[in-house]
């Protein structure tokens, strides 16, 4: 049963994979992206992320980003 915490849910998707290049981000190979998760606030989705980028940190093509889902789910909606 999920638990009401009373924060209002922000909902953000973190993922990754390894770039083309470093100029853009267009990735490599689209079946190979990691969904690290979706995580309901910007704070522990920039956790995952931050955990994932220094798992990745010697490959320089390799780049995870944060989606703000609720952005996209409710454009109208301050957040």
């Amino acid at each position: 049963m999920a638990e009401d915490t009373g924060k209002k849910q922000l909902l953000h998707l973190v993922f990754g994979g390894e770039l083309k290049s470093l100029k853009g981000v267009e990735f490599r190979d689209l079946n190979d992206l990691d969904i690290v998760g979706v995580f309901p606030d910007y704070a522990t989705a920039e956790t995952a992320w931050r955990s994932k980028a220094q798992q990745t940190v010697d490959n320089a093509h390799m780049r995870y980003f944060i989606v703000h889902l609720h952005r996209l789910l409710d454009p109208e909606a301050d957040g």
